[in-house]
């Protein structure tokens, strides 16, 4: 099990193995809890009763459910990022093409799959309909950082710049595909797919 990153809105930054995994289930059962009920009848009691764990232990962590949503986004990027770099391994020769299909598959694949991700993704998404800044900036840095060696282009302004447009438009139209189907409508994707393709060549070419 892996311990929620530091740079989250804890109280206290568990020190110690069991601390760590007992932080780890609580994320875990907010998670899921997010899922069955959604973040409105979410309650740092119930994720408590779900994560088997005393309530005093939740409030050690996080001071309301607002805080576990947003350790929980933070958490979800740390476990992107590492599989992005997976991805990246296996591509290394792939060109800038090979390299927007993991950044997309694997956020695909997470939406899909990861409990809870499709509530709060990276941090973007509550209270429900809120669209901060933040979370997109966030993943505008993580990708310059990962990419720009991956590409062999300067990490500097431009490139940012250029992925935090792609992350704005991206972010748009998957929110679309899964407003039309559950799973994401795959011609919309594909569409996505395209348009970003068209617009990082005039970049990246």
């Amino acid at each position: 099990m892996r311990p929620v990153p530091h740079a989250t809105p804890l109280r206290r930054a568990p020190v110690q193995r069991r601390s760590a995994e007992r932080l780890t289930r609580i994320l875990d059962a907010c998670a899921d809890l997010l899922d069955e009920v959604g973040y409105d009848a979410l309650s740092t009691r119930a994720v408590a009763l779900r994560a088997g764990v005393p309530i005093g232990s939740v409030y050690r962590f996080f001071g309301n459910k607002r805080a576990m949503a947003d350790a929980l986004a933070h958490r979800n990027l740390e476990r992107y990022t590492e599989r992005v770099r997976e991805r990246l391994k296996e591509t290394a020769d792939g060109g800038w093409r090979s390299a927007l299909d993991a950044v997309l598959d694997e956020y695909l694949a997470m939406k899909r799959t990861a409990p809870g991700f499709s509530l709060v993704d990276f941090g973007n998404q509550i209270p429900l309909g809120a669209r901060h800044a933040e979370p997109n900036h966030r993943l505008a840095d993580l990708l310059t950082q990962l990419l720009a060696g991956h590409l062999r282009q300067e990490p500097g302004d431009d490139l940012r710049r250029t992925f935090l447009i792609a992350v704005e438009t991206a972010d748009t139209l998957v929110q679309l595909a899964f407003r039309v189907e559950p799973d994401g409508d795959e011609k919309i994707i594909g569409e996505m797919r395209e348009l970003l393709r068209a617009y990082l060549g005039r970049v990246l070419d």
